[in-house]
């Protein structure tokens, strides 16, 4: 690995810098056979800038004429606007403590870490900006929108080992910085377990002004429960605790039943708000679910939508 690359990386154990080692040389690889095509033709840009002028020709439009040029040279001239490819990209993710949960291979901070990889991967791979900001209750950590293999080592570095300060998750106040800061258009994946509530308002606003996707990373143990008879059950973010007799068929078709519930709530709301979201389960590959969407909203743009 270059100096430069390893400068990045910085003193971490030789554990976590074999991991973010395998998941930049694994997500990279995805992004060249999977993503790198799909990405490019659903993420259009922002719209449209300046390019150049040239003369007036039958049919181009009269508010088109750029009239500084045209009292300058004597002739009608018109301005001339070309697709706007340069993205900013960002990604906000969920440091919050639920996300250290896991009941399979890995926890669901490690593999956001590795869907923010994925995600920028593909940025830099169309010369997109990329940039992080890791929320709780509050934006802890804040990458501004960059380009290069060396900024995404750094995107994937943070999300890897960052600890947050805070354990709650308030989508809101991260939300709320993202506007402060990001005064133009910007594909922005939202990251998370959406283990919380109030944020239905904040997110549809932001959507309004900022292309919004919202990945949900769900552990089925947090669908259903295992008849392990009485049980703590722990609020890794607001620490409070409930003792739980799972041996009880009823019990456990409740807690089925609210969980499925939640989803199915959180899901009306993206569909009514126009929110595209991922659904991201951390006992099978992201990388189907990831292609899924890709290839929805793909043909959902050729139809005009």
């Amino acid at each position: 690995m270059p100096q430069a690359q390893e400068e990045i990386i910085g003193k971490l154990s030789d554990e976590v810098i074999a991991k973010i080692r395998r998941i930049s040389i694994n997500t990279a690889k995805i992004v060249q056979e999977t993503f790198a095509g799909q990405y490019q033709s659903v993420f259009k840009g922002r719209g449209m800038e300046f390019d150049s002028v040239r003369e007036y020709q039958p049919g181009d439009e009269i508010r088109s004429i750029d009239w500084n040029v045209t009292a300058r040279t004597g002739r009608l001239q018109v301005k001339k606007f070309v697709e706007e490819r340069e993205l900013s990209v960002m990604l906000l993710l969920d440091a919050s403590s639920s996300a250290g949960f896991g009941s399979r291979d890995k926890l669901k901070s490690e593999l956001a870490a590795e869907i923010c990889s994925v995600i920028a991967f593909s940025a830099i791979y169309n010369k997109d900006n990329v940039g992080l900001f890791i929320f709780t209750d509050n934006v802890e950590k804040a990458l501004p929108p960059r380009k290069g293999t060396n900024h995404v080592l750094r995107v994937i570095r943070e999300a890897l080992v960052f600890k947050p300060k805070g354990t709650a998750t308030d989508i809101s106040e991260a939300l709320a910085y993202l506007n402060k800061v990001m005064h133009r258009r910007a594909v922005c994946f939202i990251i998370s377990d959406f283990l919380t509530e109030g944020y239905q308002e904040s997110l549809s606003i932001a959507n309004r002004r900022h292309d919004i996707i919202a990945i949900r990373i769900i552990d089925p143990r947090e669908m259903e429960l295992p008849n392990v008879g009485v049980v703590v059950l722990d609020d890794a973010e607001t620490k409070e605790q409930a003792v739980a007799d799972t041996s009880s068929a009823a019990f456990r078709d409740k807690y089925r039943d609210q969980s499925l519930n939640r989803l199915r709530t959180q899901e009306e709301f993206f569909a009514s708000s126009g929110i595209d979201n991922i659904d991201i389960y951390t006992d099978t590959p992201y990388v189907d679910s990831l292609v899924k969407f890709f290839r929805m909203r793909e043909k959902r743009l050729s139809r005009g939508f």
